[in-house]
């Protein structure tokens, strides 16, 4: 692999220098992140639902046998769920770069959204964690697709800001999540099956692949680069084939560096962050219950605070990425992260100083914790090749990181509770503190070709 020479743009005039980020930006490329954030929007809807709906559900499926240790179930759905995204995200990856942006798009949301409706069938533990696995593989790979569609169609100089844009679909999605079940909480409509109706919500996303098939262009950088590679191929070889793409993410010395760097940080981030907020609402609970509140009223409050922090964090992250660089933003993300989940799960004090917290919190290790990888993974592979690297490093992640949700449930019972479970997994977050020192800085860089 070629092209990893990070040289930096020409610089503009200064009448180009004086003008806003967003000159030059047409209805085109506003349709083109908006139909991205659409899908990406549900994706958190997706994930968040999980969450939040998880111990109301296992009230109901769990047997009286399982229900005696119900962490461990929490963390096995979970975990299955992360296995289940990170298959699908590889495969995704692989198969955005070979059919194009726009089709794969379409074809994980029509997924995604089918199975995510059949999940309010579940009649038992083994049935649910079937349907989040299945659900994973298809909702895999809409990160990357979503990327790669944006970063390619946008212009250098808004780029950033467009992938901070479109990872706050995320956090959206996951607000909305939050939003649908405080009221689902408050007003219980089926009782305590009320939980199956978020998984009804979740469908919904299937009547956006009619509007993406309308909105939607396909990337003109990923048709020329696959049009180049396979000329270039064809004169190797005299066939028209093309290399595959992932073994040639990691053909490259350099290539390959990044992604192994990047890949741990992505691990960082993907643990780190479900062993924090998985359990905040359990440990909101509990901090409810030891002040005399009533149960069932402060978690929605603090999901929806949590979720509000981070659609801010999304939002800015591209401003403050492109200001202080690549790498402090990183750091600054990590030591907040770290700051952040050591303060939220060692808090004793009154419920109203917690929500505060949350809203940190949620815009560190959710808002900036993963738009790093939205506004920096793309500025590190070429064209061809993006879509996987991204999917790789992304989901790769995810196949380690599957198994610590349910590490995580296990030391619950072997710590003595929760605070000491989800401290111990936060540690993680010390990965990001080292390893942004060994990465390029890509601030005011075009995309590689």
């Amino acid at each position: 692999m070629t092209n990893f020479q990070q040289g930096h743009a020409p610089r503009a005039v200064a009448a180009v220098r004086d003008e806003p980020w967003y000159s030059g930006l047409t209805p085109r490329h506003w349709r083109i992140l908006w139909g991205s954030y659409l899908g990406w929007i549900f994706d958190g809807f997706e994930a968040f639902a999980l969450v939040v709906a998880l111990p109301s559900a296992l009230r109901t499926l769990l047997t009286p046998e399982q229900a005696q240790t119900p962490a461990f179930y929490a963390g096995t759905a979970i975990g299955i769920t992360l296995l289940g995204w990170g298959i699908g995200g590889l495969l995704g990856g692989v198969l955005c770069d070979y059919i194009g942006r726009k089709r794969m798009m379409m074809l994980s949301v029509f997924f995604y959204a089918l199975f995510t409706g059949l999940t309010c069938f579940s009649t038992s533990f083994a049935m649910l964690a079937f349907m989040r696995f299945i659900t994973g593989i298809a909702i895999g790979s809409e990160w990357s697709t979503g990327i790669a569609l944006v970063s390619e169609t946008w212009p250098d100089r808004a780029r950033p800001k467009g992938c901070g844009f479109l990872h706050s679909g995320f956090g959206g999605g996951a607000l909305l999540a939050s939003a649908v079940w405080f009221l689902l909480a408050t007003y219980q409509p089926l009782g305590t099956e009320s939980w199956r109706l978020i998984f009804v919500a979740g469908a919904l996303p299937a009547f956006c692949v009619l509007y993406l098939r309308r909105a939607l262009d396909e990337s003109e950088k990923w048709v020329a680069a696959v049009k180049a590679q396979k000329l270039a191929a064809a004169g190797r070889d005299g066939e028209g084939g093309r290399p595959f793409t992932l073994t040639e993410i990691f053909r490259d010395p350099e290539s390959r560096r990044r992604v192994f760097l990047t890949t741990g940080l992505a691990f960082a981030t993907t643990v780190g962050w479900w062993a924090v907020s998985s359990w905040m609402p359990a440990y909101t609970e509990q901090l409810a219950k030891a002040a005399g509140e009533p149960a069932g009223v402060w978690a929605p409050r603090m999901s929806l605070v949590y979720n509000v922090g981070a659609v801010f964090a999304y939002m800015a992250s591209g401003f403050i990425a492109d200001a202080i660089g690549r790498r402090p933003y990183m750091l600054l993300t990590f030591a907040g992260s770290l700051v952040l989940s050591i303060l939220t799960y060692t808090w004793q004090g009154d419920l109203v100083t917690f929500m505060v917290i949350a809203f940190f919190n949620g815009i560190f290790t959710l808002g900036f914790g993963f738009s790093w990888m939205a506004i920096y993974l793309v500025e590190l592979f070429p064209t061809a090749v993006r879509a996987t690297a991204a999917g790789f490093i992304f989901n790769a992640a995810r196949l380690v990181a599957w198994v610590f949700p349910i590490i995580a449930g296990a030391l619950v019972a072997s710590l003595g509770g929760l605070s000491s479970a989800a401290l111990t997994m936060a540690s993680v977050f010390v990965l990001g503190l080292i390893l942004p020192w060994f990465m390029p800085e890509t601030a005011g860089k075009p995309l590689p070709d």
